[in-house]
């Protein structure tokens, strides 16, 4: 049987926890635009959280942007999905099934753009939530002049107006509008976008006001990996266990943040889906969780990608499996990492906490995140990502960092090349070719053409190109890189590994 509202009662012996009757009346309180796995896996988590909670109490609308696939599956289910939740927490391997609830019915904006407005005209309407992806937050002048835009900040301009409308300008009708797409200050850019498209359609002085002052675009930053569907064996298996099938079943790891950031009590109060989860923090600034990310997770995924994968290692559970990989990632982080994302924002108990939870999720065996695809555009990620640490490393320490040069060393090993015929530039491992794909392979390619391995070593860290700065200024850098660089092309990478986790100093001349 499928799954629906009408076979929740026959599930109650399955050991599911099953939503309750009157969830189903409560009163629909956000617009989505999107039916994406990450916001069904995160927002829709949430919320659906606090309401079995008794502490939000309200559902679901969700937009269907795009003209790909069909909403019939939403309306089968009545809104309802499975959520897997597998991974890691506090070191243990953690499973939990969710039902969720959150979700009131789907419409599509292309087929039935009247019910979004509609929407607008409802007192109970209180949040607009997006993720359009990354593309989504434009600003595109035609907008201003049709009443069916194309992209999300026009639909969303009009669907403003129809509530400024409805409402007679009530300042207690703005909404509380949160992106979620991967931009950062993605709220500030979207009402800037929004008031621009306001502006081109000769929008009246006081709708403007309005638009500025009723409502909340709140910036915010999303971190959970939603893999998306099960494969067809699997979810199978899962739904003979559940006794249903689940035509939007997903699965997620455990760990989730939903970073918002707001200086307003009436938003506070709006979102109190917040007091459901730890998960959901409602912050003044939010730059700090973004800093924990961009330095401990991405940083550290840029500094062990290519080591990984020179070592033999296809994925990151892979490589987690490994004991002495395991030590690499843990080092790099408490040793290296955290001391140098502690600020007058980050304390150093926080910051070892997001790490330690780092180490779970590379940890998490459902996840299958391949290395290869962790090196896309490397050079760039290494630029962004990491040179500013080696550079407050010296800073603070006046030292050198010896799992970073060894993480860099890998670098520049992995992106050695040759070109193929079709003429892109590829790099080998134990034999087997692997095609770069990073815009600046064919500088790497030019610096690897000669001289010897510290030559090389050299002419890349003092390309102020790729770094913005000259690599070689810190004292022992480019000596430790180069001992690296040298240790693994005459080794293998598991070997320097060992030799690198097992020294407290790192480095053996």
């Amino acid at each position: 049987m499928q799954l629906s509202r009408s076979i929740l009662k026959q599930l109650g012996d399955s050991g599911l926890a099953v939503p309750d009757e009157t969830i189903f009346s409560l009163p629909e309180k956000v617009l989505q635009f999107g039916t994406g796995v990450l916001l069904r896996g995160l927002p829709d988590y949430f919320i659906d959280k606090a309401n079995k909670q008794d502490l939000f109490n309200g559902r679901v609308v969700v937009v269907k942007s795009t003209a790909n696939g069909s909403t019939d599956a939403f309306g089968q289910q009545d809104g309802l999905y499975t959520l897997l939740e597998r991974g890691f927490e506090n070191g243990q391997r953690t499973e939990r099934t969710v039902l969720n609830a959150a979700i009131s019915r789907v419409l599509s904006a292309t087929e039935q753009w009247n019910d979004i407005l509609a929407c607008a005209t409802s007192p109970a309407m209180q949040v607009i939530i997006s993720n359009t992806t990354e593309v989504g937050i434009i600003l595109v002048p035609d907008d201003a002049t049709t009443d069916m835009p194309a992209s999300f900040p026009g639909k969303l301009l009009l669907f403003l107006l129809k509530r400024y409308e409805a409402f007679n300008g009530d300042k207690e009708a703005g909404m509380v509008i949160i992106p979620t797409e991967l931009i950062v200050d993605n709220g500030t850019k979207l009402k800037t976008i929004v008031s621009t498209l306001a502006t081109l359609r000769g929008c009246s002085d006081a709708f403007m006001d309005w638009l500025h002052s009723a409502n909340e675009f709140c910036s915010s930053l999303v971190d959970r990996i939603v893999p998306g569907k099960l494969s067809r064996e699997e979810a199978a298996a899962i739904e003979q266990q559940l006794g249903y099938e689940d035509e939007l079943m997903i699965m997620s790891e455990c760990y989730c943040l939903w970073a918002i950031e707001t200086t307003s009590e009436r938003t506070r109060k709006i979102l109190s889906f917040s007091k459901a989860d730890t998960g959901v923090v409602l912050a003044r600034d939010i730059n700090k969780f973004r800093e924990l990310k961009l330095r401990l997770l991405n940083g550290t995924h840029t500094f062990s990608c290519g080591l990984a994968h020179l070592a033999g290692f296809a994925t990151v559970k892979e490589a987690m499996q490994d004991k002495t990989f395991g030590i690499f990632i843990s080092k790099l982080m408490l040793r290296e990492i955290v001391p140098l994302v502690v600020s007058d924002d980050i304390t150093a108990t926080e910051a070892e906490s997001f790490a330690i939870a780092v180490a779970d999720r590379f940890r998490n065996t459902y996840i299958e995140h391949c290395w290869l695809n962790i090196t896309l555009q490397y050079t760039l990620k290494m630029a962004a990502r990491n040179v500013p640490l080696i550079q407050k490393h010296y800073l603070i320490h006046h030292e050198t960092p010896a799992l970073m040069a060894l993480g860099f060393a890998a670098y520049i090993l992995f992106m050695k090349s040759a070109l193929t015929a079709e003429g892109a530039y590829a790099g080998r491992q134990n034999g087997k070719e692997y095609v770069i794909q990073d815009d600046k392979a064919g500088v790497l390619h030019d610096h690897w053409k000669s001289g010897t391995t510290a030559e090389v070593v050299q002419r890349i860290l003092k390309d102020v190109t790729l770094w913005a700065t000259d690599l070689t200024q810190y004292e022992g850098f480019a000596e430790a890189v180069n001992t690296y660089l040298a240790l693994l092309i005459k080794n293998d990478a598991s070997t320097v590994l060992r030799t690198a986790v097992r020294e407290d100093n790192m480095i053996k001349q």
